[in-house]
């Protein structure tokens, strides 16, 4: 990832991050830290996670309940539910990964949290790199990736656990995908490094979901490249003021629904984004998310497959 990796501090320009290693393993640096030339920010790496954080924490929507083991355990049920054939598991992410047509080059899950999807960019492309400004997230995330599953307690009812066992399929390539702590608004990535940029259920939690769009439209190369967002678009003031939104509002330049704004945005008719997309597939996934054995969410995420 040395190759491609810029400081999110410096975007829109773009300066090459430079590896001060203090312990490595094998190609993992497992203590050190990445440090821009230009504005001489350092940006740690603590046991084999780098954090590329942009310097104004205010840019992130940044909430420490993804940070607790409830929410974690959450996730975790949501994203891999269906690997460990629980009854009341989706297909969400699996029908996700259809949508994308394999290639050569490297695959950005943006929002990946607890590794799901990019784990199943890694069987389509050559890498697969996870973001999230979770740190819970990602710890769990390259957990297991180093490990191939993880064991956790999902709440049963109060205070009553159940511990079960994630297995990844051992046919899955760990070794291609990485997970680093970054912002979905200020990927930390070169313009053009990308095969494809995934947003699931990401742009209505954003503060500035505008500069999310701009983001993966700058990663993602010219020619040959894939992008795939999918939302509920549950719009609220606790991620962002309504004029950030880029729907739910009747009136003003996002008035009207969130998916055929963005649609509209990777068209090319706002002129907000540099390279115009062509829209191949629409349409939604149901996933659910799990809170305890007698209480789920079940959300339609509305989605838009686009490519150049």
């Amino acid at each position: 990832m040395l190759e491609i990796l810029v400081c999110p501090a410096c975007l829109p320009g773009e300066y090459s991050l430079e590896p001060d290693i203090a312990r490595q393993d094998g190609n993992d640096i497992m203590e050190g830290s990445l440090s821009c030339p230009v504005c001489g920010r350092a940006y740690p790496v603590e046991d084999g996670v780098a954090y590329i954080l942009p310097e104004d924490q205010a840019m992130r929507s940044y909430d420490t309940k993804y940070e607790m083991p409830p929410v974690v355990a959450s996730y975790l049920w949501s994203h891999y539910s269906d690997l460990m054939a629980d009854p009341e598991a989706t297909t969400a992410y699996a029908d996700w990964a259809a949508l994308l047509a394999p290639g050569a080059g490297i695959c950005l899950d943006m929002g990946g949290a607890v590794g799901r999807f990019t784990f199943e960019m890694g069987r389509k492309f050559d890498y697969a790199i996870g973001i999230d400004n979770s740190e819970a997230f990602i710890k769990t995330a390259r957990d297991i990736m180093k490990s191939g599953g993880r064991a956790f307690d999902l709440p049963e009812e109060g205070m009553i656990l159940k511990r079960v066992q994630l297995s990844i399929p051992p046919e899955w390539n760990m070794e291609n995908v990485e997970f680093i702590v970054a912002d979905a608004m200020y990927p930390p990535f070169a313009a053009g490094a990308f095969a494809a940029a995934v947003s699931l259920n990401m742009v209505d939690k954003l503060h500035r979901p505008l500069l999310h769009l701009q983001a993966a439209d700058r990663l993602v190369r010219a020619e040959k490249g894939q992008f795939l967002l999918s939302d509920p678009f549950s719009w609220s003031t606790d991620s962002a003021p309504p004029e950030n939104w880029l729907g739910g509002n009747p009136d003003g330049l996002f008035a009207g629904h969130g998916l055929d704004n963005i649609t509209a945005l990777l068209h090319g008719d706002m002129r907000m984004l540099e390279h115009p997309w062509q829209v191949d597939a629409d349409g939604q996934v149901w996933w659910k998310i799990r809170t305890h054995r007698n209480h789920f969410e079940l959300i339609r995420s509305c989605y838009v497959k686009a490519v150049r």
